[in-house]
């Protein structure tokens, strides 16, 4: 078994991403590097989910300076966007923004601000990326608790009760977190995100990902007692083992973890390449706009795209499911997900709502 379980004790809860949010956080994108060849297709496809965000959550934009014209072109037409002046270095924001967790004993919310290293080390330099996190803790008005631990926000998912998957391929390494085995991370998982429980998916992540295994493109939550995953139905496919062993690994955790999940195969589109890199595209990569709504990246492929709607729609009948084109956005081996971060209400608003 590799579900870890710990004691409750922890100061802070991390709320799961269908619960009431205070906004959605963003960044401009403005890395030439990041779409080689194809960023004149990203400030428009960006702006279109700024757009449907905004059409739901307010949305918090960052902005560096020398990109603060070509973002006001484009987002003239688009209402409830505030933008803060930030440099960054991608616009990622998932794996270098901070975690929004609730306070336990004060409802208030708190942002958890991790070390972050660019998927160890990768794409330098990352410097206005990890100094970003405490300005957005100061822009929201929220107390920042440093973390020690080196993760991205893409390799944590959680049920909003305690249970947390992630991979031991974006963790346990010496790239991100040298001299931390294991339980170590675990423990500090449990102190900054309340976690209870962990499961560590054993393979990687898809063909081309460069993160080494986030989670939100392999794995997600939908609800406590739902699990979608990522799975191809291409045996040629270089993913195909890999995704397959991973839905055996949570079916068997799903039966004997407490209450039980389920777990549910979520197709990938058939392979994607260009120039010769493999645009590793999941429709995991969702985003829950709270408890309002779920957009969904859709890849231009029809049949998958429907499937992955349709499943979605199933499987939360009570929440609208929208498709939101992320086809260009995946170029730069990120969608919805990756590219986001929610910022939950707090506890005593929550009650009021």
């Amino acid at each position: 078994m590799t579900a870890a379980l710990y004691q409750p004790g922890s100061d802070f809860r991390w709320p799961a991403e269908w619960e009431p949010m205070v906004a959605i956080w963003l960044a401009w994108p403005h890395n030439l590097q990041t779409w080689p060849g194809r960023f004149p297709h990203i400030p428009q496809a960006f702006t279109r989910f700024i757009r449907q965000v905004a059409e739901v959550l307010p949305v918090e934009l960052l902005v560096p300076p020398h990109a603060a014209t070509i973002a006001a072109c484009y987002l003239k037409n688009v209402g409830n966007v505030t933008t803060h002046d930030c440099p960054t270095n991608d616009c990622w924001i998932r794996d270098y923004g901070p975690t929004f967790v609730q306070a336990i004993h004060t409802g208030k919310i708190h942002g958890i601000d991790w070390r972050y290293n660019c998927w160890g080390g990768k794409y330098p330099p990352w410097d206005d990326d990890a100094a970003a996190a405490a300005k957005i803790c100061g822009w929201a008005g929220v107390d920042a608790v440093s973390s020690p631990l080196t993760v991205e926000g893409g390799a944590l998912e959680g049920d909003g009760q305690g249970r947390l998957l992630t991979t031991r391929s974006c963790l346990v390494t010496d790239s991100r977190n040298p001299g931390w085995n294991q339980n170590d991370i675990a423990r500090e998982l449990h102190r900054c995100l309340g976690a209870t429980e962990i499961l560590w998916l054993d393979e990687g992540g898809l063909d081309g990902d460069d993160t080494d295994g986030h989670i939100d493109q392999i794995a997600r939550f939908i609800d406590p007692m739902n699990v979608v995953v990522a799975a191809s139905t291409e045996p040629g496919d270089p993913s195909y083992a890999a995704l397959q062993r991973n839905l055996d690994q949570l079916q068997i955790w799903g039966r004997q973890t407490e209450p039980s999940v389920q777990v549910h195969a979520l197709p990938c589109p058939p392979p994607r390449w260009i120039d010769g890199q493999r645009v590793p595209e999941s429709y995991c990569n969702f985003l829950f706009l709270g408890d309002q709504a779920v957009l969904v990246p859709q890849f231009r492929n029809p049949a998958t795209d429907r499937v992955a709607v349709s499943m979605l729609r199933n499987l939360l009948p009570r929440t609208e499911v929208i498709g939101v084109d992320a086809a260009d956005l995946a170029w730069g081996l990120g969608a919805l997900h990756c590219a986001s971060q929610q910022q939950p209400q707090p506890i005593t608003d929550t009650l009021q709502s």
